[in-house]
């Protein structure tokens, strides 16, 4: 237990010292992923550093998304109305 607690404490302190873009999605993946590992094993460090090595690449890949449909709408904004009035002659 102490082996549990030593190891997602130093992921925790390891995530708040490398920034908060960086933290994006560990801490979250860390506890989910350190409770997974003990409850299967008794590996709640190796399931920590899992947790928010995936927690991580979700949340970059969320950011990723997130970025590219606000440039999609930007661009799409930009875009200027191509319809035309019908010219029905009345």
């Amino acid at each position: 237990m102490k082996k549990q607690m030593l190891a997602l404490s130093l992921v925790a302190l390891l995530a708040s010292v490398s920034g908060v873009a960086n933290a994006k999605g560990c801490l979250k993946g860390a506890a989910v992923g350190g409770v997974a590992g003990h409850v299967a094993g008794k590996h709640g460090g190796v399931g920590a550093a899992a947790g928010c090595a995936i927690g991580h690449h979700k949340a970059a890949k969320r950011e990723k998304e997130a970025q590219e449909a606000q440039s999609a709408q930007a661009k799409n904004a930009q875009q200027p109305n191509t319809t035309q009035p019908s010219s029905s002659g009345h």
